[in-house]
């Protein structure tokens, strides 16, 4: 089964995203967190949008879609076309995108405005499920037909992206950029072979069923778009790809979207204990193949230390041995995180965790405590007294009004002085102690930096100050 979001694969009941804070999302393409792109898609090229500025927007929108969060693309959009306007466009535009060979990245962002734009309503109720519908039997066949070669077909990831869209479960997609979902894993029960929808509940009836077929095969190769046009043609494939889903594993697969549903529920408030009980045995799952990102880890810290403690645990000890997974990328997000309570209780634990793990660097062993302290401790220091630096500056120039910076080397000293009395820090150590030395200088009209300094000045840890911090 998430997703870097990684990802998160799983099933939930959150809302989509309001529309009204889209504006800003538009406002900041270009900026250091939305990069320019140096050149434009190749599929808008044929695009007749001179003189129509709503669709140059789009254009210029989709072009970039690629690494905002699809929620943000769905806002951006309803916020730069007027609603009487929207199904047209959808119709002229989007549809000729879902539908063609771009890449994935650009589709799976069409998919979910199209998804979007009736959220609020009924999957059965959206005008577009049966080009959708259309085209998650077109791109799962050929992800099988791909599988069974022996191969594995990117489309895998937007059959699993449109097989979510099509069971109502869209919201889920929201937080998650394109270019994040395409490059995350999937699970094996979440492969193409296994995603199953009912053709009843899309195309009976349905006098859009022809359209869509024409639409969905309109320019493909005479091999695609038969097989986009048969209904039969899953019962052409050999039996070795037909995956029999038994009763008991489909009770694991809900039992871990329910896991998933929760840590997508941890990034936005703490967890009840009945919720933390469901979640912690399932965190082995959730992190073999990894479904979490980087991007979640920050969020769930500050909610939940204890739950981004096991997940940090869990996936030091897992991603050593998946080669297609970079343990630095987590690493340097818990050397982001700002200098709080949550994320001092964090470093504490796993840098007094002596569990031993593989070494990703060496191919020996090493412990967590030893990775988090070379790796992770040096950096964190860095970075939290550079965010304390711009928190003092925002408070002079009057933009806070709250006491985050006081409390923040309150607490860096606590934390540091803690640090010395386990002796994971050395007093005497130029390498350990320097910036810290200079920091609680700086900062000695604080009774909890002036005892540290003390301490770091005489190159020893010494409980008459420590007792003062």
């Amino acid at each position: 089964m998430s997703i870097d979001n990684k990802l998160t694969w799983m099933s939930s009941s959150l809302p989509l995203t309001s529309t009204s804070r889209a504006s800003p999302l538009v406002t900041m393409a270009g900026s250091r967190f939305f990069p320019k792109s140096s050149t434009s898609s190749p599929t808008f090229t044929t695009q007749k949008v001179s003189g129509d500025p709503t669709r140059a927007s789009v254009v210029h929108l989709l072009a970039r879609a690629h690494s905002l969060p699809c929620s943000a693309a769905s806002q951006a959009f309803m916020q730069l076309v007027q609603p009487t306007a929207r199904f047209q466009l959808a119709l002229d535009m989007l549809l000729p995108l879902l539908t063609s060979s771009a890449d994935l990245a650009q589709r799976i962002p069409v998919s979910f405005i199209l998804y979007s734009m009736y959220a609020p309503y009924p999957i059965s109720l959206n005008p577009f499920k049966s080009i959708l519908y259309a085209t998650f039997v077109k791109e799962r066949e050929l992800a099988i037909e791909i599988s069974t070669e022996g191969g594995f077909s990117e489309r895998e990831q937007l059959v699993w992206v449109l097989w979510k869209i099509l069971k109502g479960d869209g919201n889920d997609i929201g937080p998650y950029s394109p270019s994040t979902l395409t490059k995350s894993p999937l699970p094996p029960e979440l492969r193409a072979s296994c995603l199953f929808l009912d053709e009843e509940t899309f195309m009976e009836n349905d006098p859009d069923h022809s359209v869509a077929k024409s639409t969905i095969t309109a320019g493909e190769p005479k091999q695609f778009a038969e097989q986009g046009a048969s209904k039969n043609s899953l019962s052409l494939l050999p039996p070795a790809t037909e995956t029999k889903i038994t009763r008991e594993v489909d009770r694991e697969n809900e039992r871990i979207a329910q896991a998933m549903k929760l840590v997508l529920a941890a990034r936005d408030r703490a967890l009840t204990l009945t919720e933390q009980r469901t979640l912690t045995p399932l965190i082995p799952h959730l992190t073999s193949p990894t479904m979490i990102t980087s991007v979640d880890l920050p969020p769930i810290v500050s909610y939940n230390p204890n739950l981004a403690y096991q997940l940090v645990v869990a996936l030091l000890m897992t991603l050593p041995n998946n080669l297609a997974q970079d343990i630095s990328v987590y690493l340097d997000a818990l050397t982001s995180l700002p200098p709080t309570l949550p994320s001092f209780d964090l470093l504490g634990r796993l840098l007094r965790d002596t569990s031993a793990i593989p070494d990703y660097s060496t191919g020996g062993k090493t412990t967590i405590a030893d990775i988090v302290r070379s790796e992770v401790l040096g950096r964190f220091i860095h970075e939290s007294i550079k965010w304390l630096d711009n928190a003092e500056r925002d408070e002079h120039e009057g933009l806070v009004s709250d006491d985050r910076f006081a409390k923040g080397v309150q607490n860096l000293c606590r934390f540091y002085s803690s640090l010395l009395k386990l002796s994971i820090v050395d007093a005497a150590s130029d390498a350990d102690s320097t910036e810290m030395s200079h920091f609680t200088l700086r900062h000695s009209r604080f009774e909890e930096a002036n005892a540290l300094y003390c301490i770091l000045a005489s190159g020893r840890f010494d409980p008459f100050y420590t007792a003062m911090i």
